[in-house]
């Protein structure tokens, strides 16, 4: 059973609630002073409690979508991605390739031109060789017939570190907000292009074109946008693209609309940081090269390179985010350079955590909505 499957959260919550009957039941039975009944007591409580602990722990990661696997969980997830195989245009299917499809959990949902349509896709980096799963949702009116020649605008949407492409669907419900808002009429049809940064796994590249490693960025900027618009009816322009994130997809989102302004118009970071980090869970992304370090800095970029003509928005809140401040600066930044445009989500209370980035999509998405267009 797969780690994120709900049969998995079944199982343990039922083996924690069948130990704590137990625990219960034969207490009495093993309150005597022998080495057995203390044994047993021991026995049960670690096994209860262990039991309860692994509910919570799967509860969560279903929930905020750390983990996908067990072996990404104990960092034995070492494929690094990479296709090596360029053959001749066609031989290979092209570089993205549809592995699968599912419906989106909204009324009418089986019917694509009602529900739209979310599909399971790989996708193949020409130039950086890099390899990455994604999904992808059409709205309902892909599927229809008067749109047929239409191009839509489309956003990359990321998750956080080490974060999972699922719980862009199943926690932080991207495709359904989307679906709503279009339907309401307050965003346009939009393609949704749902991913984790994590390309090479377990790294955390931080999206940076790495020296002798993983060119993550130019995957983003240019291999990504490439095979979504040779597949599907996306427009080519920069007016066509945004970037969105959360935590480490933030700085993303941002960074890309900062370095790339000819492929983002927008990029929308909820909850992000401006620097990326060097811990263990990066390595040296840098390899002592000075000038790669400043650029992934973008407080340093806004002092020191040409302010970029794209649109920017950054959430935070007063209370329960660390990044609060560090946002109210990037903003005064941003302020004072001119034709870089910034807009903000402050919010009075709320954590570091999906439930606070499921109040921000919405007004969000609409805020993207309105900055992108094949015009």
């Amino acid at each position: 059973m797969g780690l994120t499957s709900n049969k998995m959260l079944v199982v343990v919550v039922v083996l924690a609630l069948a130990l704590f009957v137990g625990t219960v039941w034969h207490w009495p039975r093993l309150s005597r002073r022998s080495w057995r009944a203390v044994g047993g007591r021991v026995g049960l409580l670690f096994a209860t409690q262990l039991m309860v602990f692994a509910s919570i722990g799967l509860a969560a990661n279903q929930a905020f979508g750390f983990y996908a696997t067990w072996t990404d969980l104990f960092g034995r997830e070492r494929g690094q991605g990479v296709v090596v195989d360029h053959g001749a245009a066609g031989a290979g299917g092209g570089p993205l390739q549809v592995v699968g499809t599912q419906q989106v959990t909204v009324p009418g949902g089986s019917r694509p031109e009602i529900g739209g349509q979310i599909q399971n896709v790989e996708i193949v980096g020409r130039t950086t060789r890099i390899a990455s799963p994604a999904f992808v949702y059409l709205p309902p009116e892909y599927f229809q017939a008067r749109y047929r020649t239409r191009t839509f605008p489309a956003s990359v949407v990321l998750t956080g570190y080490p974060g999972t492409a699922e719980a862009l669907i199943k926690g932080l419900q991207y495709p359904q907000t989307a679906h709503e808002l279009a339907g309401d009429g307050r965003m346009q049809p939009m393609i949704l292009v749902m991913l984790r940064p994590t390309v090479a796994p377990p790294r955390d590249t931080e999206c940076v074109d790495v020296p002798g490693g993983p060119q993550t960025e130019s995957f983003f900027a240019k291999d990504l946008p490439d095979a979504v618009t040779a597949h599907y009816r996306t427009g080519g322009r920069p007016r066509s693209w945004g970037v969105i994130g959360d935590s480490t997809g933030g700085y993303c989102a941002l960074k890309l609309a900062m370095h790339h302004p000819d492929v983002y118009a927008a990029g929308a970071g909820l909850s992000p940081y401006y620097r990326a980090p060097i811990d263990p869970t990066t390595g040296d992304l840098f390899r002592g090269n000075k000038d790669l370090r400043n650029r992934a800095d973008l407080g340093w970029c806004l002092k020191r390179l040409a302010a970029p003509d794209t649109s920017l928005l950054v959430t935070s809140s007063r209370a329960g985010e660390k990044g609060y401040r560090s946002t109210l600066a990037f903003i005064r930044q941003v302020r004072t350079r001119k034709p870089t445009r910034i807009s903000s989500i402050l919010l009075d209370s709320g954590g570091h955590n999906f439930n606070t980035w499921r109040r921000e999509i919405p007004p969000a998405l609409q805020w993207l909505s309105g900055r992108l267009g094949d015009r």
